[in-house]
């Protein structure tokens, strides 16, 4: 999923520098840098850093609005001064020159990417949760228990005799004692990962979302130069007349080929998505949402124990039928196994149930009070999704679709 997500960031990536390369020549150069800031911290953010979605879309805007000034709104045959591009970036949010697109684009990144963030975070917590059991070390009464139970009928010359079914159900149980306290937090993890999976599509997809931003950005673009005359008027108030320097910046540079070598764009329709890769691996982690509880019955009963009706090692001798108390799985049911001696809960163990319930938390969205676990549900075909973030957008705020058309293709994902 890692490289999904990279190789998703760098196509946005891409388009959003090629709108400026194709569309807006003169001032590509200095802004597909910034394209290639904010992406990076897109990334920064979606794998785990520290840093808020509003603080570096705004960063993204202010810096583009200087650019677009000098380019767009009041060009000139070089370009504006540092200081006066400073004054500019300083007072974007305050002029507006992009409407309501920033915040907009505010909505759209923290719905869509904080979800996927988690789902990342919570991914990398399961592969912890199934190494770490994988590596167990078990105790010295297991160790006695199994080996009597395995290979103790042998020095009778019984190599052919399987344990019996109860007998071998309170060995592994009792082995397997701390490992069955993860059942209900693995169980508990799955549902949450299942139900944070089902929210992330639709108008939130991250897919969507980030391939079709260079349409908001050409949106604002658009905006800013039907207001031309007025955001004119308002600079001069604020940074007063336009301060210039005695040289000119290049044109576009950028290689548009560069980052989209091996990658298809082809039709959502027909190819595979982040979406449905993402559902066909929760509708195989589902598989497994017992396995921790029912390892022990998984083992006996597939390859270790007798069939029921067939003679049977009990521990001491070969008999028709088990006779002792069969224990259930966890430790506190190991109190009466006749078999094994539990003491306690490994410790390692339970940190792995603290962080289960730590990631349980942050998949329902309890750990971002702000997000109302997520509420990213559609209520209607109208665009009627609840605005949560930055703010409300209702139509005066332009918060329609977009006139530029949203990008219908996505990449092949390939193994």
């Amino acid at each position: 999923f890692i490289e999904t997500f990279e190789t998703l960031i760098r196509l946005a990536e891409n388009y959003t520098s090629t709108l400026f390369c194709n569309t807006y020549r003169n001032m590509a150069a200095e802004a597909t840098a910034y394209v290639q800031e904010f992406f990076t911290d897109v990334a920064l953010f979606l794998f785990g850093t520290d840093v808020s979605t509003e603080e570096f879309v705004n960063r993204f805007f202010d810096t583009l609005f200087p650019v677009v000034y000098n380019h767009v709104i009041n060009p000139g045959p070089t370009d504006i001064s540092m200081e006066y591009a400073e004054c500019l970036r300083m007072a974007r949010r305050d002029i507006r020159p992009f409407g309501s697109i920033p915040k907009k684009a505010i909505g759209q990144m923290g719905r869509s990417l904080l979800p996927s963030r988690a789902f990342l975070q919570a991914l990398n917590l399961g592969i912890e949760v199934i190494n770490t059991t994988d590596h167990l070390h078990f105790s010295k009464d297991c160790g006695r228990a199994l080996l009597r139970m395995q290979y103790c009928p042998h020095c009778q010359g019984l190599t052919l005799s399987k344990p019996c079914m109860g007998y071998c159900l309170n060995v592994i149980r009792g082995c397997l004692a701390n490992m069955a306290e993860v059942d209900l937090h693995w169980r508990g993890y799955i549902q949450s990962m299942e139900e944070l999976s089902s929210t992330m599509s639709g108008t939130y997809d991250i897919e969507h979302v980030l391939l079709n931003f260079h349409s908001l950005v050409n949106d604002a673009l658009k905006q800013a130069r039907v207001n031309g005359p007025e955001l004119s008027e308002q600079v001069n108030k604020v940074c007063g007349p336009p301060v210039r320097k005695p040289t000119q910046s290049p044109v576009c540079s950028f290689d548009q080929n560069k980052d989209n070598q091996g990658l298809k764009i082809v039709s959502r329709d027909s190819e595979e998505t982040l979406t449905s890769r993402r559902k066909e691996f929760i509708s195989h982690l589902r598989l497994y949402r017992a396995f921790y509880g029912g390892l022990a019955d998984e083992l006996c009963g597939n390859e270790l124990a007798a069939a029921d009706g067939l003679p049977c090692w009990n521990g001491e001798d070969v008999v028709r039928s088990y006779t002792h108390r069969v224990v259930g799985s966890g430790i506190r049911a190991q109190s009466a196994n006749p078999e094994v001696k539990v003491k306690g809960t490994d410790p390692v163990i339970s940190q792995i149930i603290d962080k289960l319930k730590h990631v349980i938390q942050l998949l329902q969205g309890k750990s971002f009070p702000k997000y109302h676990k997520w509420d990213f549900q559609q209520t209607g075909s109208g665009g009627g999704v609840d605005e949560q973030i930055s703010g409300d957008c209702d139509d005066e705020d332009g918060c329609g679709g977009s006139g530029s058309g949203e990008v219908k293709r996505v990449l092949k994902i390939t193994d």
